[in-house]
């Protein structure tokens, strides 16, 4: 395998893995802990690179400011609450929408009506991932929270990535997401902090929060910036269809997790509608 399609994969495989993290993280340390420590970690490990260093005006950072609420802060705290209530597996499958909740938002805050062709995709991909919770959603309150906060993290993603693409575009992805990290921290630190201090740290939870910091939260955004550059943006967002099926397989695997029928025939119309919808755009 050449380096070019290894830089298509690697954020993909990173990502998926992630949801593994989290779960064995839960471990050791509550969620607000954990989302503040991965973030601190992902902004120190960003500021190794040179480039992330690179000058933002200060006329973006109202911008910047919001991606650090709704691209890490707001998200990266709900699903480790989200995966109290559901599996990392399920977590992760549900995550596969993501593309379809990124090209919702991007429409209803253009305007513009998608294409016919899209429209078909999004239908799909949106009736999969229905598909997909009902199992979950029907086993108790609890895990229909967990859904939903699942849900939650995606739409504001999807907001983050209409305000990111504009500020990639002028700056590069590295200086944009280790300034919104930087707001990030300050964010989760009055929650975070007391429970990291009172974490009960045992070494799997341990490295796997390192990965997660480490990986998932800077190094696959390195990898996708470079394969946006390598093969362009749209051919690099394809590295999202591998999150659901890593997380499935590391849960089902490593965690003796159990998905049910359903939400696998969910799951795979799920990536037949983001896959649909990604031809067409």
């Amino acid at each position: 395998m050449n380096s070019g399609w290894l830089l298509l994969i690697l954020p993909g495989l990173i990502w998926g893995a992630s949801f593994l993290f989290i779960a064995e993280g839960l471990r050791a340390i509550s969620p607000n802990g954990l989302a503040f420590f991965r973030i601190a970690i992902g902004f120190l490990t960003l500021a190794c690179f040179p480039s992330a260093r690179k000058p933002v005006d200060r006329a973006d950072w109202p911008a910047v400011f919001w991606l650090g609420v709704l691209w890490f802060a707001f998200p990266l705290t709900l699903l480790p609450y989200a995966e109290q209530r559901v599996s990392s597996a399920l977590t992760g499958m549900l995550n596969g929408a993501n593309p379809l909740f990124a090209t919702l938002v991007a429409g209803w805050l253009s305007g513009a009506a998608p294409s016919r062709a899209v429209t078909i995709g999004l239908a799909i991909g949106i009736s999969g991932a229905v598909i997909m919770a009902i199992p979950a959603a029907s086993e108790g309150a609890s895990s229909a929270i967990g859904i939903a906060l699942i849900v939650t993290s995606l739409i504001s993603y999807g907001i983050a990535l209409s305000i990111a693409r504009r500020l990639q575009q002028k700056y590069g992805a590295v200086p944009v997401i280790w300034r919104a990290q930087a707001v990030a921290i300050a964010l989760t630190a009055p929650f975070g902090i007391p429970d990291l201090i009172n974490a009960n740290w045992t070494p799997i939870p341990l490295l796997s929060m390192l990965a997660l910091g480490i990986f998932g939260t800077a190094i696959a955004n390195v990898v996708m910036a470079k394969a946006a550059g390598h093969f362009g943006a749209s051919r690099a967002s394809s590295t999202t269809f591998l999150i659901p099926v890593v997380a499935l397989a590391l849960g089902v695997l490593l965690r003796n997790e159990t998905v049910a029928p359903l939400s696998l025939a969910g799951g795979a119309i799920c990536l037949l509608g983001a896959y649909q919808m990604k031809r067409s755009l």
